[in-house]
């Protein structure tokens, strides 16, 4: 808790409104959505509440995103600590991963407040989706944020490439479209089906469907694939495997951890 404090604190150090940003910053890009792409740009037709639609896709993604890059520098973030005492290796990106949780639930809030004022909540039973969305991103995020912490201390371009895979992965999932217009491109082009269903069964893809299911009640069956849950539970499977071989990969590289810091 002290580390997850420490990360807190550091992100808004000698800021006059402090831990208030972490509640403006979300409501001030919420509205940017909803007035800019909503309003604006137009980018609404075609999908009802689409604010709710995009900032609700977004809200996960972020989470998953701050999860990924947080545990990804926190070894060399807190290399002092790592080189002058001894303690597991592994609370450094569990600390990041608690950090980005915290900001996830003030954006969530943030999602749900918008949610009651726009009446687009789904009914109660739907936003049972929320947990297994949630479990699967942090699932994941453990995963690669224990993988990636641990290379990044020897090869520090592993921070950079994340920076460009994870800007990748937000717009290859359906955050600022939809997946049923994927599935319409899909058919126009003649793409295989097998296309279509690696790319419904990114871990990424799944949780944002599941968190759409969650908070946009405008959503019909025809805007998600078949068997969601399942699919989500068989990549939860693998996600626990990916958790136990990055935590081998992990432990195996952290003996050198203060030597290469």
């Amino acid at each position: 808790m002290l580390l997850i404090r420490r990360d807190l604190q550091a992100r808004y150090r000698d800021s006059v409104l402090g831990f208030l940003w972490t509640l403006i910053r979300p409501i001030v890009q919420f509205l940017m959505y909803y007035l800019v792409l909503g309003q604006f740009l137009r980018a609404a037709e075609g999908v009802p509440q689409f604010a709710i639609y995009l900032f609700s896709g977004l809200t996960l993604y972020a989470f998953f995103s701050d999860m990924v890059f947080g545990a990804t520098a926190s070894i060399l973030t807190n290399a002092g600590l790592v080189k002058k005492i001894y303690l597991p290796r592994e609370v450094f990106p569990l600390a990041s991963i608690g950090a980005a949780g915290f900001m996830f639930l003030v954006q969530t809030t943030v999602l749900l407040i918008g949610a009651i004022v726009f009446q687009a909540l789904p009914a109660p039973a739907q936003m049972l989706w929320f947990f297994p969305s949630v479990l699967l991103m942090l699932v994941y995020g453990l995963a690669l944020g224990l993988l990636l912490a641990a290379l990044n201390v020897y090869l520090r371009d592993i921070q950079y490439i994340i920076d460009v895979v994870m800007m990748l992965a937000m717009w290859g999932s359906p955050i600022v479209y939809t997946w049923t217009m994927v599935t319409q491109t899909f058919e126009q082009f003649g793409v295989p089906d097998w296309v279509l269903e690696v790319y419904t069964n990114n871990p990424v893809t799944l949780g944002v469907l599941g968190f759409h299911k969650a908070f946009w009640g405008a959503g019909t069956p025809a805007d998600y694939p078949p068997d969601l849950l399942m699919r989500m539970g068989i990549a939860g499977v693998i996600g626990l495997v990916l958790v136990v071989i990055a935590h081998r990969v992990f432990s195996r590289l952290q003996g050198n951890f203060a030597q290469e810091l």
